[in-house]
């Protein structure tokens, strides 16, 4: 079997077994992800593991002298003195002056580490001149090589120290260890982040700032904006707050308006429905977006701010659907077996003045976004500020900071509404890491599964598709991440999914790779159907039928990151932002 067609076939036996496990076998989403991890991990070669490594440790070569410029003298062939590299370097990655590269003469020998350890030529970094994301390095005094070893655009760079490190990791590193390295690695990067969106959104539904949201803009609006009311508080509580709780927070306010007015009720259904689900995943800290945007290096700043502005295109395209939809056909108000009739009554009757003042209630939502796309803003304009300003920006912009100051606000605007107890206050933030704690297993079961499936050698299965138009790495991204949603029904499982199988594109993009994020992020909406547990969460909260669920819901769902996948098309081709 050739290398390709054995990468392709432990691409796929993973995607199946994950998708298997959660559709045939019902486990839960965790361990399909880590049972996938570690057949891949099982099937994957040591040489592929190897390959792996080297490509991530390495520097690729964009452009050398070559090396026809050898003096020969006698039938002897002198080495220059010194020629020049071009490094593309990675965003994690660093160069200093007199450190020692072995450069691979082309990828392709990768494919036989030990002949490639035969042709390494062996080089001392003279000097180091950056420039936008590639290092020009000027390599002195060439310690070995054949002579007739040629240094070429795709060739690899790496330290010694590095090589051997690959090959340590390849050979000596267990099935259990890799796995268990992708695991811990995404959990450095995600963990604090689900636990304090976790802690906040818990706090916005117990302090009763969710509701005051919603109520604000119910009143600012008036009942005639009641569905854009509905739309922009999904939005806004969708960033915290997971989907299927924002659904189940705001569906009682609108069978209430519905009983209130006595029409549109399915207008109301899908408004809150097109808010909550586009942030769900394309806005930080929610834990799909979260993950691609670490996994493809993108800074969690522009993905908010991008993946808001991708957010306001889907989501007013799901108010004008619902509008139309409402037109067309018309759902009646049932009884559900959530919430009773009078129940609805007495939850539209709570006292205003137990709910906190808006400006606080809107304080733990907007306060990230602000430091971290501030910090982010900031960073463009460096020599605007004084070093200062910008020391303070970076600290309170951290992701992990700004999430936990949120945090706590969140927590002292609980005892401070409801007179919460300490007791109280610990029963309900271990509620919420309760279930943050899924989340994370989940998120970083992916981190797993992703990384084996990197070590399989998969990005040289769409190596070639760098070069390609944008279009088309957009298209591709948006086609895989919906065909995995379409087959097992998570959003969140689709994107970690996608992204395993496609951030090895990330470092050599011709674009910013948060146009990939993004095309990701709506790649996951469609198509919803009856494997979707948000399918559920929508169909039996709102009294819908399955059929109706199919008619009126997964249809807009599946506009939306249409839609969203235009916008992210035309934001490639006119804003590249390379």
């Amino acid at each position: 079997m050739s290398e390709t067609a054995l990468t392709l076939t432990i691409l796929l036996t993973g995607i199946v077994v994950v998708i298997g496990s959660v559709l045939v076998l019902k486990l839960h989403a965790f361990l399909a992800l880590i049972l996938g991890a570690l057949v891949v991990a099982t099937l994957t070669p040591a040489a592929s593991v190897e390959r792996h490594q080297i490509r991530q440790s390495g520097f690729t070569v964009v452009s050398a002298d070559d090396y026809s410029k050898f003096v020969t003298g006698d039938g002897e062939t002198i080495s220059p003195t010194q020629y020049d590299i071009l490094l593309r370097i990675g965003n994690k990655q660093s160069l200093q002056e007199r450190s020692t590269c072995l450069v691979l003469p082309t990828d392709d020998l990768l494919r036989d580490p030990e002949q490639a350890s035969m042709l390494l030529t062996t080089g001392q970094v003279a000097g180091v001149t950056e420039s936008g994301r590639s290092h020009k390095i000027v390599v002195a005094t060439i310690l070995s090589g054949p002579p007739d070893a040629k240094i070429v655009a795709g060739s690899i760079a790496i330290r010694p120290a590095d090589r051997a490190k690959a090959t340590s990791i390849a050979h000596n590193k267990t099935v259990g260890a890799r796995v268990a390295e992708g695991f811990g690695n995404t959990c450095t990067k995600i963990a604090i982040l689900i636990a304090m969106a976790s802690i906040i959104g818990k706090c916005l539904l117990d302090s009763g700032a969710a509701d005051r949201v919603v109520r604000s803009t119910l009143k600012l609006l008036g009942e005639r904006g009641a569905p854009l009311s509905f739309l922009t508080s999904g939005f806004l509580l969708g960033v915290p707050v997971f989907f299927d709780t924002v659904f189940y927070l705001m569906i009682p306010l609108g069978k209430a308006m519905r009983m209130r007015t006595g029409r549109n009720y399915l207008l109301y259904v899908l408004t809150i429905v097109a808010g909550a689900t586009m942030a769900h995943s394309l806005v930080p800290p929610t834990p799909g977006p979260l993950f691609v945007a670490e996994q493809l290096g993108v800074d969690i700043g522009v993905m908010i701010l991008a993946g808001g502005i991708v957010g306001l295109f889907t989501a007013g395209f799901g108010y004008f659907y619902a509008g139309l939809a409402n037109r067309w056909w018309e759902l009646p108000l049932r009884e559900s077996p959530d919430f009773s009739l009078e129940e609805l009554k007495e939850i539209t009757d709570r006292d205003e003045s137990d709910l906190p003042p808006t400006w606080l209630a809107l304080m733990p939502i907007l306060l990230p976004v602000i430091l971290i796309g501030g910090n982010t803003i900031l960073n463009q304009f460096k020599s605007t500020f004084p070093a200062g300003l910008l020391d303070v920006a970076r600290t309170l912009g951290d992701k992990n900071i700004a999430l936990t100051i949120s945090a706590a606000i969140a927590m002292a605007m609980l005892v401070w509404k409801k007179r919460t107890s300490r007791v109280e206050l610990a029963k309900s933030i271990q509620m919420a890491l309760a279930g943050g704690g899924v989340i994370i297993l989940i998120t970083a079961g992916g981190g797993a599964f992703g990384g084996v499936l990197q070590q399989t050698g998969v990005a040289s299965l769409i190596g070639n598709v760098n070069q390609s138009s944008p279009w088309v790495i957009i298209l591709i991204a948006f086609a895989i991440t919906t065909a995995v949603r379409t087959a097992q029904g998570s959003a969140t499982v689709a994107m970690i999914t996608s992204v395993g199988i496609l951030s090895g594109l990330a470092e050599s993009l011709s674009f910013h790779p948060v146009y990939l994020a993004l095309a990701i992020g709506c790649g996951s909406k469609p198509i919803g159907w009856m494997n979707d547990s948000g399918f559920w969460v929508i169909t039996k909260m709102s009294g819908m039928t399955e059929t109706e669920g199919l008619k009126y819901v997964t249809p807009m769902t599946s506009m939306m990151g249409v839609v969203g996948l235009i916008v992210v098309l035309v934001g490639v081709t006119l804003f590249p932002m390379r």
